[in-house]
């Protein structure tokens, strides 16, 4: 059964950074394609990142540049840096890997809630 198990949310001041990782248990994992999403009370969830398996990445518009997504394939691991947060970055954190999308799998989430 594959797992992806995020881990790196919490509670942090406006301003902050915190780093979520993604741990998958795939056994192909570099051929996947690795995301972000979240998705806040209320709202549909949305794509924050995505990094091919060669490294090539997408971010949302809305990020202004504040946010780096990595990948390590020895480790089966997918990193999203986060800087500079915002309020409005106050939502669950999904880590989701798409093989084509024949192959899909999300995460159960982490909670990051930004706060003073």
């Amino acid at each position: 059964q594959v797992q992806l198990m995020e881990s790196g949310g919490g509670l942090v001041q406006p301003g902050g950074s915190l780093r979520l990782s993604c741990v998958a248990s795939l056994s192909s994992f570099s051929v996947y394609e690795m995301s972000w999403y979240r998705q806040a009370p209320g709202t549909q969830r949305e794509l924050v990142a995505r990094i091919s398996g060669g490294g090539n990445t997408k971010y949302s518009d809305s990020l202004e540049g504040r946010f780096t997504i990595s990948r390590n394939n020895a480790e089966n691991t997918v990193y999203l840096q986060m800087n500079n947060l915002k309020p409005e970055d106050t939502a669950v954190y999904y880590c989701y890997a798409d093989f084509w999308g024949t192959h899909t799998y999300w995460g159960q989430g982490t909670q990051v809630t930004v706060s003073s």
